[in-house]
């Protein structure tokens, strides 16, 4: 017979067979972690404060970026640049945190069936992403987007733009009265194209 006993208390073995006593000692573990990895950000300027020139959305923007959520685009573009070279010969300068400040949320990604839109402010005219947006195929040939024709017909709920940009004004985005005051007044009578088309022209714009 052994004259070893087994120690009692704390021990791996403990640990190993105990469900409950593991999952929680992993949760503890993977939320230490993260903590160490993420709070320190919130203390570094390049990661909390806009860069240069960098404005919130206009209410038609906001609206726009809403439908470009609510249709899924973020499924099969990115809107993040690396800092590689292959990728910035393609698309340009590579996305940095100060550019996605205001926007909740952030639609950094690695999903790419189409192109990174991150910069694609200003690289086709309103015409261009109108008729492709209505029919990709008119304009790319070999394209398998899908259309989208309804978001010419149907308009911007302007009622709603208010109450969203007051929510984002509660987590940091600097709306003034005025901005919330007319948002519905600048939204009023625009289709959900006119919409969209603003959000993509305003991206990537404020770094070259």
């Amino acid at each position: 017979m052994s004259n070893h006993e087994t120690k009692k208390g704390f021990s791996h073995e403990k640990i190993e067979t105990s469900n409950f006593l593991m999952i929680v000692l992993i949760l503890i573990t993977v939320a230490f972690g993260g903590l160490v990895e993420i709070v320190p950000l919130f203390f570094q300027k390049s990661t909390t404060e806009p860069i240069t020139g960098l404005q919130p959305y206009t209410a038609v923007q906001l609206a726009g970026r809403d439908i470009y959520t609510r249709e899924g685009c973020y499924n099969c573009h990115s809107q993040m640049i690396r800092p590689f070279r292959a990728e910035t010969l393609r698309y340009g300068h590579y996305s940095v945190a100060g550019e996605s400040v205001y926007d909740h949320p952030f639609q950094w990604g690695s999903k790419r069936t189409g192109p990174d839109l991150a910069r694609v402010g200003g690289k086709y005219s309103d015409e261009w992403h109108r008729i492709h947006l209505i029919q990709p195929r008119d304009l790319v040939p070999e394209s398998i987007m899908p259309a989208y024709p309804w978001l010419e017909k149907d308009l911007v709920d302007a009622e709603a733009m208010p109450a969203h940009m007051k929510a984002l004004r509660a987590v940091g985005v600097p709306y003034t009265d005025a901005d919330i005051a007319g948002a519905v007044e600048a939204t009023k009578g625009k289709t959900e194209l006119d919409a969209l088309i603003a959000y993509l022209q305003v991206l990537g714009i404020h770094l070259k």
